[in-house]
């Protein structure tokens, strides 16, 4: 009914406009074993924390992760929290343009949230805001600046959290002009009087702010189609799609019947940013120009990818195929990890299990027979094999212009339909360091051509009881030679092609 596989490729030839409330999310994660002696209440023993891009930012994220790009439009304050911000935006290079406005008189939104590590419980949150509207001069620059970058876009995005960067009159400067040039523009509402968004195109409240925005009942889903189309009559809008949680989502479409998705069956560890990856999804393939119900479709299985991680998450153009395309056609695809976090429950499971973790890494930019050669060597010597592959962006850094010849997605699915690879992690560093830390790897392999003391991360093995196995090479067999002999100009053993004339034989030399 859909070809979602085409959609997914055409996702990165997109441009989208997001503006809103961006702040910093904070996780803090550990285990409550006892309550304070201090005081009634519960003392968090803190294994590890997290930091991300949230609100209207996790919108960014979410386009940047499905290869679109973002135009990103917000107001931070003068502190510290506005560089930590600033400094995890560039971490997406050039697929979010953030365009961020500096009100010294207010803090950049900040929310630190402590939740419990064994049961994925949030236990705690504590806030940094001022929820007021921005002043009258950031308003008009905001303005100008998003007017001036629509344009460019196939869709824009209102990321409403209620902070104060979408005061009445920026919301509609931003309808107003993206309506007179056709541009779609999706909404993720806060206000409480939603007339202040007549004219959008699409609208998605969650199950509550729809109750609220029309004091109708939804406790059903026919009573919840109707509350939707009485929302879209009040403000004008050409669709309305309500999340509803565990029971997925319901699209209202103007002149059509309802369409109610359910939720996938996954197992949920947290909502944070859910509707944030529900907006992004949306927009994306709105500027792509889909339908409402094939956006909406492809919307609903990117939030059940997120809502199976931890924190405030993004969803990648892989995940998402593995959720859209029959089983038949992504067994390798499985294999595939982007998020570590995915990779920690893996290894964690296989770790369960008493199996023996084994780690190498590489750029497998051209596979040959060396590399079949490490990878069956390092498979043989342990239980469960995963493999580090250097993103695009670390293999131009190691190898220089012209590499990769493939990107990531193209070697990771190589690698992955291999039978002694169980895993293919993507790292972004210029080593696989951090990822060894992360996976505690008993078993770390790597060519002959380095020696042990040279192994990245042979000291952690080493150190956790582990051993590391240098495989010999096969001669002749590399991916610079490869690439090297490739560029030179193509030996016909003599014969001549069909465009170039036959050159004339020399005459024989006499005899005398």
């Amino acid at each position: 009914m859909f070809d979602f596989e085409d959609m997914l490729q055409r996702l990165s030839e997109q441009t989208v406009v997001c503006i809103g409330d961006v702040m910093l999310d904070d996780f803090v994660y550990g285990d409550v074993s006892r309550i304070s002696p201090e005081a009634p209440a519960p003392v968090i023993a803190v294994k590890r924390s997290d930091r991300v891009v949230g609100g209207a930012g996790n919108v960014a994220r979410n386009i940047a992760g499905l290869k679109a790009r973002c135009i990103f439009f917000g107001v931070i304050g003068e502190d510290e929290s506005a560089g930590l911000l600033r400094t995890a935006l560039q971490d997406f290079g050039g697929s979010i343009e953030p365009n961020l406005i500096v009100d010294p008189s207010r803090p950049t939104s900040r929310k630190v949230r402590f939740v419990s590590e064994h049961f994925s419980t949030h236990l705690l949150r504590a806030d940094w805001e001022l929820a007021k509207p921005v002043a009258a001069d950031i308003e008009t620059e905001l303005i100008a600046r998003v007017s001036a970058a629509l344009p460019t876009a196939g869709a824009v995005v209102l990321s409403d959290y209620a902070k104060g960067v979408l005061t009445p009159e920026v919301i509609r400067a931003v309808i107003d002009r993206a309506r007179a040039i056709k541009i779609p523009v999706i909404v993720d509402p806060k206000a409480n009087d939603y007339a202040v968004y007549r004219g959008a195109t699409i609208i998605t409240p969650n199950r509550k702010e729809l109750a609220e925005a029309t004091r109708l009942p939804v406790g059903t889903e026919a009573e919840t189609a109707r509350a939707a189309a009485e929302l879209a009559r009040a403000v004008g809008s050409e669709a309305v799609l309500v999340t509803l949680s565990e029971d997925g989502v319901l699209l209202h479409v103007v002149g059509a019947d309802p369409v109610h998705v359910p939720a996938y069956p996954v197992r949920v560890r947290d909502v944070s940013g859910a509707g944030d990856t529900v907006v992004a999804v949306l927009a994306t393939l709105l500027a792509l120009g889909s339908g409402f119900e094939a956006a909406t479709r492809m919307a609903n299985a990117a939030a059940s990818v997120v809502v199976g991680k931890r924190g405030t998450a993004s969803v990648s153009v892989a995940e998402l195929r593995s959720r859209l395309l029959p089983a038949a056609a992504l067994a390798s695809e499985e294999k595939i990890v982007f998020d570590w976090s995915v990779a920690d429950e893996r290894v964690d499971d296989w770790r369960r299990q008493g199996l023996r973790i084994g780690f190498t890494n590489g750029c497998f930019d051209i596979l040959h027979p060396g590399h079949v050669k490490v990878l069956a060597k390092a498979r043989a010597a342990c239980d469960r094999l995963v493999v580090g592959l250097n993103s695009d962006d670390s293999v131009k850094r190691l190898k220089g212009e012209g590499r990769p010849i493939q990107d990531a997605h193209a070697r990771a699915d190589v690698l992955a339909a291999l039978e002694a690879v169980d895993l293919v992690v993507i790292f972004e560093q210029d080593t696989p360091l951090e990822l060894i830390r992360r996976i505690r790897p008993k078993v770390l392999v790597k060519g002959g051509d380095y020696r042990r003391e040279q192994v990245v991360g042979h000291e952690i093995v080493e150190s956790d009881g582990g051993e590391v196995i240098l495989v010999g090479l096969v001669p002749g067999h590399s991916t610079t030679g490869i690439v090297r002999r490739s560029a030179r100009p193509l030996d016909l053993g003599g014969a001549v092609p069909p465009d170039r004339p036959k050159a004339k034989k020399p005459a024989e030399p006499s005899r005398t």
